[in-house]
C-alpha cells in the first residue's frame, strides 16, 4: 500500500470509521463471552474467529489486488503477531465482565506502555513531558481497577495486560513500519495470527451457535476493515495528528454497552476514562512537538 496525498478530512472520516469498527468488535466479543447469543465462548475462541474471519476478507483482497510480497521479516512478523494474538485474547476476556468502557480506556494505555518499553529495547529517550503524560495515564487506570475490597475489578487486570502485551506489539510495529508496506505487513499479521490461534484453541473449541458464527464472522470482517481504515488515515495525515481521533473509540462503546447492554458509566468510569485519555493526548500533543 502507498502512502496517498495528505488529505486531513479524508484521513478522519477513515479514523472515525475505524473507531466505530473497533467499539463494534468489542460489543461482538462481548456478546459472544456472555450468554447473549448461546453459552458463552472462550476468549480463545474468540480470537481464533477474530483471525479466522479478518484472514478470510484479507486474503481474498490479496487475490484481487495481487500485492508483491517482498523479503518479508519473518522474526518481526511473528514477535508482532504473538504480542497482538496475546493481548486481543485478554481483551476479548476482559470485556466479558467489565464494561466496554472500562475495557476500552484501559486500552489507550498501549501507547504509554509502547513508550516505556520502547526505553530499553529501541533505545529512546524520554522527557519529563512524556513521563508526566505516562504518569497520568496509569493513575487513570488504577482508578479504573477501583482498588478496594468491595470494588475491585479483578478483570480489569485482564484489561490492563492486555495493554501492556499491546504496547510491546507496537515495538515490532514501529520496526516493521520502516521496512515493509502496509498490506504486505497486515496479510503475513492475519496469517500467522490464525496459525497461532488456530493451534491454541483446540483445547477449548466447541460448537458455535448459528448466531455465534455470524457473529465471530462480523467481528473478524469488522476488525479487518477497521484496520483497513486505520492505515488509509494514517497514511493521509501525520500520526500526531490523526491519533487523537481515535480515541473516540471510548464514545463509540460506552453508545454500544448503552444501547445493548443497558450499562450506564459511573462517575468513576468517567473519571478513570477522562484521566487516561488526558494523559494519551499529552502523549500524543508531545509526540507531536518533538516531530514538528
Amino acid at each position: 500500500m502507498t502512502l496517498r496525498a495528505a488529505n486531513p478530512p479524508v484521513a478522519i472520516a477513515f479514523m472515525l470509521t475505524a473507531t466505530a469498527f473497533i467499539a463494534a468488535t468489542m460489543l461482538l466479543a462481548k456478546s459472544l463471552g456472555t450468554d447473549t447469543l448461546g453459552a458463552p465462548l472462550h476468549p480463545l475462541q474468540i480470537s481464533h474467529g477474530r483471525f479466522l474471519f479478518a484472514f478470510l476478507a484479507i486474503g481474498t483482497a490479496a487475490v484481487i489486488l495481487r500485492p508483491k510480497i517482498a523479503n518479508p521479516h519473518l522474526g518481526l512478523h511473528i514477535g508482532r503477531t504473538v504480542f497482538g494474538w496475546g493481548g486481543v485474547t485478554l481483551m476479548f476476556a476482559a470485556v466479558a465482565f467489565i464494561p466496554l468502557s472500562d475495557a476500552t480506556a484501559i486500552s489507550f494505555l498501549n501507547p504509554v506502555f509502547g513508550m516505556l518499553l520502547a526505553i530499553p529495547l529501541l533505545g529512546e529517550k524520554v522527557g519529563p513531558w512524556r513521563w508526566l503524560a505516562a504518569f497520568t495515564a496509569l493513575i487513570g487506570a488504577l482508578i479504573l481497577l477501583r482498588p478496594g475490597p468491595d470494588t475491585f475489578q479483578l478483570a480489569g487486570l485482564l484489561a490492563l495486560g492486555a495493554a501492556v502485551i499491546m504496547g510491546m506489539e507496537l515495538i515490532f510495529i514501529k520496526k516493521l513500519a520502516n521496512r515493509e508496506p502496509s498490506f504486505q505487513i497486515l496479510l503475513i499479521n492475519n496469517a500467522i495470527g490464525l496459525c497461532i490461534a488456530t493451534l491454541a484453541v483446540l483445547p477449548v473449541w466447541s460448537m458455535p451457535t448459528l448466531a455465534q458464527w455470524g457473529a465471530l464472522a462480523a467481528l473478524g470482517m469488522l476488525m479487518a476493515t477497521a484496520q483497513a481504515c486505520f492505515i488509509n488515515a494514517m497514511a493521509r495525515a501525520d500520526a500526531s495528528f490523526i491519533t487523537p481521533f481515535s480515541y473516540v473509540t471510548l464514545i463509540f462503546a460506552t453508545l454500544y454497552d448503552l444501547l445493548i447492554f443497558d450499562v450506564w458509566p459511573d462517575w468513576i468510569s468517567i473519571l478513570g476514562a477522562v484521566i487516561i485519555l488526558g494523559g494519551a493526548s499529552l502523549l500524543a500533543w508531545r509526540e507531536r512537538r518533538v516531530r514538528a
